[in-house]
This record gives structure tokens, sequence and C-alpha cells, in this order.
């Protein structure tokens, strides 16, 4: 599992990269952005590293949710329906009318930018994530995430419109939204942040449960939806609570091969190779070809400094899933562990070409370039880790450097040049 920081500026946000856990949203999110017309293999589910509850859009392309939320939910319906509310933002048009006008966020600088403003909003500093987020000014800056009674409403009534549509139970709305009950009565500063940006009426409640009611029940989450549900959930507790607990309720899924894994992460927490191992490998009997099985196994060798095994270990995960980018990038960084530059170098810019959003890939990127003597290339991916930070300052000076190494024109000195534009800006508007 995969942390790295963002929008340093305002209050950190840390978005949490793991294929596993990504790929489970992934087969969770598919029908309800299907019944949306939204495409599921554009989209993104990502993890935000942060115990308060609250999920949020940027763009048409991402839906983040807090690591609090998602082990907040108790069943796949749950947090179907939250993907289910947020894309109803993205179908219905709100983000159009946001007062705020960001880049593309599918760039590094693009998604810095962008968190550094859902940082603002989240935390009340919208001030501070203002100089950042393209130097939007603290009533806009506010406005970026709060969305009004009218949006929220409308996005209540399209995402159990779209539950329905795809065959789930619409009582996971009721559901998510006790858990909000009564915050709107506490002061901002107790109030979870979905409950600042999501404002929740008792006249808004009754209309959900109404309407959840008069769906729900008719149907049953599929054992594909349960499992990877317990995939997600299961994997993301074993990694954020006591290995004590964990090992306690290992098996409490009710998927054997999910209480394995959870299993070998507690122990290698632990520091218990052997244990985690043997755990690892009863996970992979259960599913051989299971591309994060694989990968997770090769995690656990790697950050037990075990190299050569754990390259063997991504090596078989990467044959499995040939173009998965944060698999790639694991691969990667263990052949770099090994020296092996060349061969490093040219699967971590396969990972960063098929998603630029890694910042650990970045690093061992910019590494492999300066190590191979192509210190312009090193500066371009340097200057897009930092501006995945938000840190657009650091960000410029790199992009600065690297477009005078760079031949003008190539891929190299454009990418440069895309920071540079964003960092300008941010300057500007400081």
């Amino acid at each position: 599992m995969l942390a790295f920081t963002l929008a340093q500026p305002a209050r950190a946000l840390t978005l949490l990269r793991d294929p596993d856990i990504e790929y489970a949203l992934k087969q969770l999110a598919a029908p309800v952005l299907k019944a949306a017309g939204l495409s599921p293999s554009r989209m993104s589910i990502l993890v935000i590293d942060d115990r308060n509850l609250n999920a949020f859009v940027v763009d048409r392309d991402n839906i983040f949710i807090h690591s609090g939320l998602l082990l907040k939910m108790k069943s796949p319906q749950m947090l179907q329906a939250v993907i289910a509310h947020e894309a109803a933002h993205i179908a219905n048009g709100h983000l159009v009318r946001r007062p705020i006008n960001i880049r593309n966020a599918r760039t590094a600088a693009g998604l810095g930018m962008a968190l550094a403003a859902a940082a603002g909003a989240i935390s009340g500093n919208a001030q501070a994530a203002a100089g950042v987020a393209v130097g939007v000014n603290s009533t806009a800056a506010r406005m970026f995430f709060s969305h009004t009674r009218a949006e929220e409403s409308s996005a209540d009534n399209a995402g159990v419109r779209y539950m329905v549509r795809a065959g789930l139970d619409a009582s996971g709305a009721a559901d998510v939204m006790d858990i909000f009950r009564g915050q709107e009565a506490l002061s901002a500063s107790r109030q979870d942040p979905y409950a600042r940006t999501h404002p929740l009426s008792a006249d808004r409640y009754r209309v959900v449960k109404q309407m959840a009611e008069a769906h729900g029940g008719n149907a049953k989450p599929s054992n594909n939806d349960l499992y990877w549900f317990a995939r997600a959930k299961g994997k993301l507790s074993a990694f954020q609570r006591s290995p004590k607990w964990t090992i306690a309720h290992a098996g409490e899924s009710g998927f054997k091969d999910v209480g394995y894994m959870r299993e070998a992460v507690a122990w290698h927490r632990r520091s218990n190779l052997g244990k985690s191992l043997k755990a690892m490998d009863k996970a992979i009997a259960a599913r051989p070809n299971d591309p994060y099985y694989h990968e997770l196994r090769g995690q656990i060798l790697m950050e037990s400094r075990q190299f050569a095994a754990a390259t063997a270990a991504y090596a078989r995960a990467v044959n499995a899933a040939p173009n998965h980018p944060l698999i790639l990038g694991s691969y990667g960084r263990a052949l770099m562990a090994q020296g092996q530059t060349a061969k490093a170098l040219q699967v971590l810019e396969k990972a960063r070409a098929r998603d630029g959003r890694d910042g650990r890939v970045m690093r061992d990127l910019a590494v492999a370039y300066a190590k191979s003597g192509n210190k312009g290339m090193a500066s371009v991916v340097t200057a897009e880790r930092y501006a995945l930070q938000g840190r657009m300052e650091d960000a410029g000076l790199h992009a600065k450097r690297a477009s005078d190494l760079l031949p003008r024109g190539s891929a190299g000195w454009q990418r440069a040049q895309d920071v540079l534009s964003a960092a300008k800006a941010a300057s500007k508007r400081k």
C-alpha cells in the first residue's frame, strides 16, 4: 500500500495508492457508473488517507473516498450508494457550475492544485489553499466542494435511480445518510467534512429513506460485490488497524483467501516474515492467478529487504496484469533495488505513462533517469512529483531546469512547460 501526500500548503491530503483496493472499488463501482452513463474504465475511485468521513469529486474522471468512510461502510450497497451519489454530481453537471476553473486533474499539476482546493474547502482553511489552487479567492474555494441543497436533492434522486437501474439494493443510500443524522446540529469544527460539504436536512433524510424503502429490499448483494467489498475493506483495515485486532477478526469476511491476506499483512506489520509468507501463500493457493496477491507478496518481501524474491513475485504479478501501472511501478522499484537500472527505467516509464499520479513511481523514475545520465528527464519527473504534492514553487524550479536541458519541442520539454505554466499561475495569484 502506497501513501503519497498531496496539497501540502493547506491541511495535507494523503492519497493511498494500492492496486488491490483500487481494483476492488472499480468492481463495485462499475454497475453504478454504467447506470449513470459514465465510463467505468475511465473513472478512478481513489482513497484519501483520512479517518474523517467524506467523499468528493474534482473532475469527471475521479471520485475520492476517505479511508474513514470506507471503513465505516457495513455493506457493499452502502459503499455503492456513496459512489452513486458522487457519480450523480458528475452526471448532473454540478461540476460545470463550480466557480473555480481547475486544470485537468489527470495531470500531476492539475491533480495537485485540485486537491489543494479540496484541502482548503474540507478543512475550512480555504485561504491557505488559494495560492495553490490557481489563486482562487477564499469564498470561491469554500464553494468548490460545497454543494447546495438543491444539488444534494438532485444527486440523492439520481443516485437512488442509478442503484435501482443497476439492480442494487437502494436501502444502502438511507443507511449511509443515517450515519450523518444530527451532524447539522453540531458546530462546524465537530462536523464530519461530508456534512459540511453535503448539507443534510431532516427533510432530505426522510425523502431518501422513503425512496430507498420504495425500491429497497428487492435485490441481494451479489457474491461478487460481497467479495470485493470484503477485499477492499479487509486490506485497508489490515494496514490501518492494529495487527492484534486484524488477526482476531481476519476470518470474519466469510472468504478464506481474504482472511489469509489480512493475516499476512498483520504478521508482516509485526515483522514476522515466516508467518506472513505462510499466510500469503495460502491466499495465493486459493487464487493462483490473482495479480494483486502476488503484488502483495512482493511488497512483503521488498519491505523485508528480500530483493531478489520480491522481484520474482512482482514479475509474476506483471505476467498476470502486464499493463497495471501500480504493479509495474512496484516491479520497477524492485529492479532498481537489484541494480537493474536500464530495465527498471523501461518499466517505470511504462507505469508513469499509464498513470502519472503515483508519487513513488515519479521518485524512482527520476533516480533511474539520473543514474542513466539523463538529467533533463530526471528534472521533468521531479517537477511533476512536486506539482502532485502541491509544492508549485519547487515544481517550477525543476521544470525550468528541465526546459533548459531538453530539446525544445520534445515530449519531455512539453511536460516541463505544463508544470511551468501551472507554477506561474499559482505564483501570480498568491
